[in-house]
């Protein structure tokens, strides 16, 4: 057997194993490395760790970090309530409301299913309250968080850029950003429409009868119900928080200092001011991510040792049919990230697609464009994170029942998303 193909199996053996069992499949990754490296290629532990992510591993321990310690200031909570008051209080504009603070917090860095862990208590507890569908909510706090998923600042697209900018290609971060905001912008709008009048038959019960003396939505889920946002007192530390931020957009994006960094130190000076959280603030650095992370961009370094991404690659061009390549990568994508880690998909995933794209016949920003939007818009799956997330925190549901509506609505997205994606972001650009 070429050592091509075993990397291959090996591969694939990582994802079934972490599908099925509870392991962090960055663990999986690097025993991969190990044994494929060592065994078949007679790597030496240098060669292994070639591939290793440094920038990414700083980008991600920072950013997270960073976010952890707002989180714990009260700077979070502060911008959803300012959020609130933007839409004055109207409960049916809240979905709205919890789907840009997502965009925001995941385009400034925070990774997606920490955005959606923040948010989705929040957006469900109002759903309970306000008689506002459960899986509307849910789904479009979701879409917020992967409309911001792919800023040169985020965690995905630091991940796509870096991977794509070794290859050579010239890909626009602007063009995946923006694609990535606007195909999940309409698909936050078209839930919306089509669920936002299904609020009252989600649930089992009534509403609590603590209700902060809102009027009783009508039937229906209209729109005359207030949420009476809380009086708004920004502290030194928050002050302090919403500066640093600034900072490190300006930074990043005007100054090209390296964003890991940055937030680290904007991290660091932030805890000293709040003492009293210090020490928890480290508990928030996303571990498992960057295990993750770490692990299968390590293995692609073997693979990439190996040929194995060239002799994919080749395989997949001689085809002789690229658009057909390209869709069968996005629905490929697609099927699998909805019961794998899109940034395990991803990773493996892109550096394959490359060789193709580098023979001219097909956008470059499209394709790549395409292939993320597929990857992480099936994560609604109540077998990734974020659906979970959704699934765990719903209340007063019927757990069956809304189970079965999480399932009816990743089903549509499984089939339709990438294929859409395919549609709008290659096939103009392929002729």
């Amino acid at each position: 057997m070429s050592p091509q193909l075993l990397s291959i199996l090996i591969l694939g053996g990582i994802f079934v194993i972490a599908t099925l069992l509870p392991i962090n499949i960055g663990i999986l990754a690097f025993v991969g490395s190990f044994v494929v490296g060592t065994f078949v290629l007679g790597l030496d532990e240098k060669e292994i760790f070639e591939g290793f992510p440094v920038s990414l591993f700083v980008t991600v321990v920072g950013v997270t970090y960073l976010f952890s310690v707002a989180k714990l200031n009260g700077t979070i909570d502060l911008l959803v309530d300012a959020g609130v008051r933007l839409v004055r209080g109207r409960a049916i504009l809240v979905p709205w409301v919890l789907f840009v603070v997502a965009a925001v917090l995941t385009a400034l860095g925070t990774f997606t299913p920490a955005a959606v862990a923040l948010l989705v208590p929040i957006g469900m507890n109002f759903a309970f309250k306000y008689r506002i569908s459960p899986l509307m909510i849910g789904m479009m706090v979701i879409c917020g968080a992967h409309a911001g998923a792919f800023s040169p600042m985020a965690v995905s697209g630091a991940l796509v850029f870096g991977i794509v900018a070794e290859s050579g290609l010239s890909v626009s971060a602007a063009v995946l950003f923006f694609a990535s905001m606007a195909f999940n912008l309409l698909l936050a709008a078209v839930t919306y429409v089509l669920l936002r009048r299904r609020g009252e038959e989600s649930f089992d019960e009534r509403p609590s009868s603590d209700d902060d003396g809102s009027a009783e939505l009508p039937a229906g889920g209209g729109t005359a119900t207030l949420v009476r946002p809380s009086r708004v007192t920004v502290s030194a530390k928050q002050t302090a928080t919403l500066v640093a931020l600034v900072g490190l957009v300006i930074g990043a994006l005007a100054l090209h200092l390296q964003i890991g960094f940055l937030a680290l130190a904007a991290g660091a000076l932030l805890g000293l001011m709040d003492r009293e959280n210090l020490g928890k603030a480290i508990d928030g650095i996303s571990w498992p991510t960057i295990l993750l992370v770490a692990g299968m961009v390590t293995y692609v370094g073997v693979l990439e040792h190996a040929g194995t991404i060239e002799w994919v690659s080749h395989a997949a061009v001689g085809i002789g049919a690229p658009l057909v390549v390209a869709l069968l990568l996005c629905l490929t994508v697609g099927i699998t990230s909805a019961f794998a880690s899109s940034t395990a998909i991803l990773t493996a995933v892109i550096p394959m697609a490359i060789p193709l794209l580098l023979t001219g016949s097909l956008p470059a920003a499209g394709v790549v464009a395409a292939m993320a939007i597929s990857t992480t818009i099936v994560d609604v799956s109540p077998f990734s994170t974020n659906g979970a997330l959704v699934l765990a925190n719903a209340r007063g549901v019927d757990r069956n029942r809304f189970y079965k509506q999480v399932i009816t609505y990743t089903c549509a997205i499984v089939a339709l998303g990438p294929v859409a994606a395919w549609a709008v972001l290659v096939l103009p650009g392929a002729f």
